[in-house]
């Protein structure tokens, strides 16, 4: 409710200076130089009135104040961000191979640095070491929050340790430590560097509210038992009560879908009534069906995509709109009428398929010196897509020129006024409080960048990449052109317009036959972009929290650096030491699942080529329709604006309708039903009806799910999963009905709707 709300319609007087008020407000709004469908009047106002965001989501995760005497880049933070930098990516790199695995995200350095934290003030002497002090008191909120985005930083294996692993694996090529030193950092630094030099873009205006960090805030405030206006006054137990009490229940309940009931996790109840029926199951399964089921009871594959409680809705629904129509509509039209040959296959599958129904054997087709084979190429089979993993390469093809579209049409005011503002002249309470902060240059940002882009030419030309430098080039300007549209739209909607199709099409394009060369202008392309909205939304982090900009570049710097060098060492150790790594049959269960898929990606895209698959006259070269279709939509949505500015259409947004369902394949219609359903739930009818129960708890709440995850996961893994090679409830828990029901049906099964007697497909390819 706004402020002038409040009073008394009986004082004239009154409504008169509150409305005169509101006007002044109004005017001084911090609005974005577009459209911003997150944005409400009243709303706004009312923020403006007491000093704070204009968008309730930013009010109630994140204070409008700052004390710059709290205790930031100490001794202790450092210690511990550097500790969380060894042992969170080392781990996570051993586990990288492994299958199953178990991923430690930064969300658990959050949680258990602030117990560190507090214990290391307890105990730690209060001295000093040539003038560092080894305990500077309690354990800040801006400490813990240093902690976090150093252990953020290189959480996930780093994409080119990938690259590394396929040339071991598949191409028997093994470089040498430094070739994949200045690969990775080469790889992991200049998104780092293009990040910090687009920040007046992406992070200084409180438009862009980048979704996700606001459970992380949430999270960090409720911990450190933080009050602030922006949460309201609702009564009721406080926010920390409700975390403890949400993520106690969240971490116990998830050892029922994830080990002893995973019939919940997949709660296909329709296939298990006709299990043998194949269109029943293509329609309602989970598995390898299309999804109608609608429902389950695992937080995990909730927010498998992104955590539904910290998207807008308006966001959500234009993923759900995307979904129905190009999976629950065209993709049921194209499989139905053999479009594709599409029938042989399942309608859902992340697997290529050759023309007998089994997985394509990439290694028939491929000579000794690891070039495509045409002969044998054309005895074997070409490849075949299930119908919902061609219509994603459509759907990619769309987001690409949906993205240019959309940017130019609706960002341009916004990008050209920000190139010319500072950081002093952004209209808004947490930009001028972060501006009183020693900013960092950003020559500084592009000394990194020509460092990193030096190693890269190290790369290419010292070792027989086969990849020219105006590959590598042509890569950095493609994520280059793409970092602020994609980044607006993620900072906006908490949604990623992905690369990674578009660089391996045009790599296959234009350096046909060399899969180290579409590996490395695919990581080059596409991490580059990737890693610059990882490192901007970590600013924003870091902003939101006050945290000093000159601290943060060196945090994350380092952070990138050591992260970067622990992986590599961790999987050069694991290469000499592990004996059969990266075969099936590894015993130990080090069968590298992605290191296939990826290697299996280059020989796709690298040795077979796009124009084997998307050339006039081959089997999906009507896809290419999808670069027109996602031009021109924006296009309508621009004009209807311009006549009907305040209707549904200010909601509408194509690169999300084209870009939402971007997980499939490996996700399935689980990870985005369900998610839509729990978004609407909380985000549209909660918000709408209980706004001060949302503001206090939402975030909260968001928060504490998935923190109880990721702590019940690791206990499932590392108890139950993990020792005796996961034997442990072979002969009882996994062998029950709950366990097992929804993979005795025709989904779990993945069976196409026809029965192949020989090969199908075309006669010559």
């Amino acid at each position: 409710m706004s402020a002038y709300a409040e009073h008394s319609s009986g004082n004239g007087s009154v409504e008169k200076i509150d409305s005169e008020k509101a006007a002044l407000a109004f005017g001084a709004l911090p609005l974005a130089d577009f459209d911003d469908p997150n944005i409400n009047k009243e709303d706004a106002i009312a923020g403006v009135l007491e000093d704070d965001s204009p968008y309730p989501e930013v009010r109630s995760a994140v204070s409008n104040t700052d004390d710059m005497s709290i205790p930031v880049s100490t001794f202790r933070a450092w210690v511990m961000g550097f500790f969380w930098v060894i042992i969170i990516p080392g781990m996570n790199q051993f586990f990288f191979f492994r299958y199953p695995s178990v991923n430690i995200t930064g969300m658990v350095a959050q949680l258990l640095s602030f117990p560190m934290g507090r214990l290391w003030a307890a105990v730690m002497p209060n001295i000093s070491i040539f003038g560092v002090r080894l305990n500077p008191g309690p354990f800040s909120i801006k400490e813990h929050v240093l902690v976090t985005i150093m252990a953020t930083v290189g959480w996930q294996s780093a994409y080119a340790t990938d690259i590394v692993a396929v040339q071991r694996v598949f191409y028997g090529q093994t470089f040498n430590f430094s070739y994949q030193w200045m690969l990775v950092m080469s790889t992991q630094l200049i998104g780092f560097s293009l990040g910090g030099i687009m920040r007046r873009f992406l992070v200084l205006p409180p438009s862009m509210i980048w979704p996700t960090n606001l459970v992380n805030c949430a999270l960090f405030n409720t911990l450190h038992a933080q009050s602030y206006a922006g949460i309201g006054n609702r009564g009721g137990i406080s926010r920390e009560r409700f975390f403890v009490y949400v993520f106690c229940g969240g971490c116990a309940w998830y050892f029922v879908p994830g080990y002893l009931f995973q019939a919940l996790s997949y709660f296909t109840w329709v296939c298990w009534i006709a299990p043998d029926n194949i269109v029943v199951n293509q329609l309602f399964g989970y598995e390898s069906g299309l999804g109608m089921s609608l429902l389950t009871f695992d937080w995990a594959q909730i927010t498998y995509v992104v955590n539904p409680l910290a998207s807008p809705w308006w966001s959500e629904a234009n993923v759900l709109v995307g979904f129905v129509f190009f999976f629950w509509i065209l993709t049921p039209i194209l499989y139905y009428t053999n479009t594709w040959y599409s029938k042989f296959l399942p309608i859902m599958s992340r697997t290529s398929y050759d023309n007998t129904g089994a997985t394509y054997n990439v290694t028939a087709i491929l000579g000794t010196d690891g070039v495509l084979n045409a002969t044998a190429y054309e005895t074997y089979s070409p490849l075949f897509l299930s119908t919902t993993f061609a219509v994603s390469y459509g759907l990619s093809f769309a987001s690409i020129t949906a993205t240019i579209t959309h940017a130019v049409l609706f960002f341009r005011k916004q990008i050209w006024a920000q190139s010319r503002r500072s950081i002093d002249e952004q209209p808004d309470i947490h930009a001028r409080l972060m501006a009183r902060y020693r900013q960092v240059p950003e020559w500084w940002y592009l000394i990194i960048f020509v460092i990193m882009f030096v190693f890269g030419i190290i790369v290419i030309e010292v070792w027989p990449t086969q990849f020219p430098v105006w590959g590598f080039v042509l890569a950095l300007l493609i994520a280059f052109l793409y970092i602020i549209p994609v980044g607006m739209i993620q900072a906006i909607t908490n949604q990623q317009v992905g690369l990674n199709v578009i660089t391996e099409l045009v790599v296959g394009y234009a350096i046909p036959g060399r899969p180290l060369a579409m590996m490395l202008f695919k990581t080059w392309g596409y991490i580059t972009m990737a890693q610059a909205l990882q490192f901007a939304q970590d600013f924003k982090l870091g902003h939101y929290m006050k945290i000093p900009p000159r601290t943060m570049f060196f945090a994350q710097v380092s952070a990138a650096a050591l992260a970067g060098t622990v992986q590599l060492g961790v999987q050069a150790w694991m290469f000499s030491n592990i004996v059969d790594i990266c075969s099936p049959t590894q015993p130990d269960g080090f069968i590298c699942p992605s290191t296939q898929v990826f290697g299996t990606a280059s020989i796709i895209w690298g040795v077979i080529g796009p124009q084997r698959q998307f050339s006039p006259g081959q089997m999906y070269s009507g896809l290419l329709w999808f670069f027109l279709v996602g031009a021109l939509c924006p296009f309508g949505a621009w004009i209807i604006s311009l006549k009907w500015p305040n209707s549904i259409i200010r909601y509408v947004n194509f690169p999300v309708i084209f870009t939402g369902t971007s997980y499939i394949p490996p996700a399935t219609a689980v990870n985005y039903v369900p998610w839509t359903i729990v978004g609407f739930i909380f985000q549209y009818v909660i918000r709408r009806r209980h706004f001060s129960w949302w503001t206090k708890y939402n975030y909260v709440l968001a928060a504490a799910l998935d923190s109880g995850l990721a702590v019940s996961i690791i206990l499932i893994f590392f108890c139950l999963q993990y020792p005796r090679n996961g034997t442990i409830g072979a002969n009882n828990v996994a062998k029950w009905w709950g366990n097992n029901v929804f993979l005795n049906t025709a989904d779990g099964k993945s069976m196409s709707y026809y029965t192949i007697n020989g090969t199908f497909g075309p006669l010559s390819w």
